[in-house]
């Protein structure tokens, strides 16, 4: 008996072949009915009916063989599907049958959410990506709902720093006024916000009156009080205020008690210790330096590839010598990654140089490296952070950093000064006095693109 084996052309037919039956009535033996996406053509159609094929949909989603497989099949050749639009669903057949997704920001949403409906994890990721390469300050709070809905923790984590570092911006955008109650509790609660607290309290206060108005009462300030609720209110640091804004601001509010705006003027006086119930310190918020490099190398991402795998002083070592002409408080670094299906196992150190003290040392933390804006590119990398630590003006501290994951992309024509936001960053090559420790970073290539901080 002869063995044919299967050439790469046939392959591609069969493809091809199968990509023809999408949104095809040919051997179709199921239509979904959806309705209509704003600004689809046929807009005045309420519903519109895409055609599909039941084993197709089978082998992919184990959503779809419970529905046409399971003991409760489905019989019906065309199945109604309320919650769905129409973009959405056609973007997810044509994954499914093409490998290929058009995604564009008036459809991802729609996309994301039959993606997790139908359990198709590479089309969620794929739609995952494109948000977080597609984030802005106009749509990030809108795109945090929906990450915090769907569990997906590293776009949740690339909006609220989005939201730390863009504060202000953030609440002058159209979408503010309309989140959740919810979402607006969480974002005062944060205190890494860079916002004024009497710029914050505007915001809240815009919001409370829009909230009004969608329910039709008069906004007086106990209906704000109200709306708003106590775990909004006491969360704004009202004792942080320059007096004048408060008096201004605050107290023509009327959101206030009268009793807390007696409290509050007695401890801008003096006259009162206590913070009357609210946050007395100041936000820390935080920005991050430029990066350190003008270009950087792009990397296989191969599988095979592992630059990493083992125990502190028995790997090569990313390591660099950091100084700033200021007090700062350092939160955290930016790697670089490779956009792979993996994860990367970092620890990190931080140690003062001259007497050796570790201000940081963190183990075995696991990281999934996603698309990242750089400069008028995207990289692959990820977000190292932690609890805020002190780095005192004109002290050397060494950034050492250990990584078991697949080879990285990494930082080229490094410069060893940075200024950034009124601080001047340093950097300066670091020697192993270990043998058995190389390091495979300096000033002019390496890890380490970005770092978070405040200055003091």
């Amino acid at each position: 008996m002869e063995r044919v084996e299967n050439r790469g052309d046939e392959t591609s037919q069969i493809t091809e072949r199968i990509t023809y039956l999408f949104n095809n009535h040919l051997l179709s033996d199921v239509g979904f009915v959806v309705r209509s996406s704003c600004g689809e053509k046929h807009a005045k159609r309420t519903k519109m009916a895409i055609p599909a094929h039941k084993f197709l949909l089978s082998i992919y989603s184990p959503v779809f063989y419970a529905m046409f497989c399971g003991e409760m099949a489905e019989k019906s050749d065309t199945i109604d599907l309320p919650d769905c639009a129409y973009e959405g669903i056609l973007e997810m057949l044509r994954y499914m049958y093409s490998n290929e997704v058009e995604l564009h920001e008036s459809n991802v949403l729609q996309v994301l959410y039959v993606a997790k409906k139908y359990i198709l994890p590479s089309l969620a990721q794929k739609c995952v990506e494109f948000l977080i390469r597609n984030l802005d300050l106009a749509n990030v709070l809108c795109v945090l709902s929906h990450a915090q809905k769907y569990d997906e923790q590293n776009l949740v984590d690339r909006c609220w720093e989005m939201i730390e570092n863009e504060t202000e911006e953030v609440v002058k955008s159209e979408e503010f006024v309309k989140v959740d109650k919810s979402l607006l509790e969480a974002m005062v609660k944060r205190a890494t916000l860079t916002i004024s607290e009497v710029e914050l309290f505007r915001a809240v206060d815009l919001w409370a009156t829009e909230e009004c108005k969608r329910q039709g009462v008069h906004a007086s300030g106990k209906v704000k009080r109200r709306i708003l609720g106590e775990q909004i209110v006491k969360n704004i640091h009202f004792p942080v205020m320059e007096e004048i804004d408060f008096t201004s601001t605050v107290v023509d509010s009327n959101i206030l008690t009268g009793t807390e705006v007696r409290e509050l003027a007695r401890n801008f006086n003096g006259t009162l210790s206590t913070s009357a119930g609210f946050p007395d310190k100041g936000r820390v918020g935080f920005s991050w330096s430029s990066s350190r490099f003008t270009s950087f190398s792009s990397c296989s991402c191969e599988p095979e590839d592992w630059s990493y795998d083992g125990n502190w002083g028995s790997l090569t070592l990313d390591a660099i010598v950091l100084q700033v002409d200021k007090d700062i408080m350092l939160r955290g670094i930016r790697f670089f990654g490779c956009l792979i299906n993996t994860n990367y196992l970092v620890s990190l150190k931080i140690i003062d140089k001259k007497n050796g003290t570790k201000i940081l040392s963190l183990k075995d933390m696991s990281f999934s490296p996603v698309s990242l804006p750089y400069r008028e590119e995207e990289i692959s990398g990820y977000d190292v952070v932690f609890d805020p630590v002190i780095l005192r003006k004109n002290a050397d501290y060494v950034v050492k950093s250990l990584t078991d994951g697949p080879e990285t992309c990494f930082g080229c024509d490094g410069v060893n000064i940075i200024q950034s936001h009124s601080v001047t960053f340093t950097f300066k090559a670091y020697k192993s006095t270990n043998r058995k420790n190389g390091n495979e970073t300096d000033v002019h290539y390496g890890q380490f693109s970005s770092f978070f901080f405040k200055p003091l």
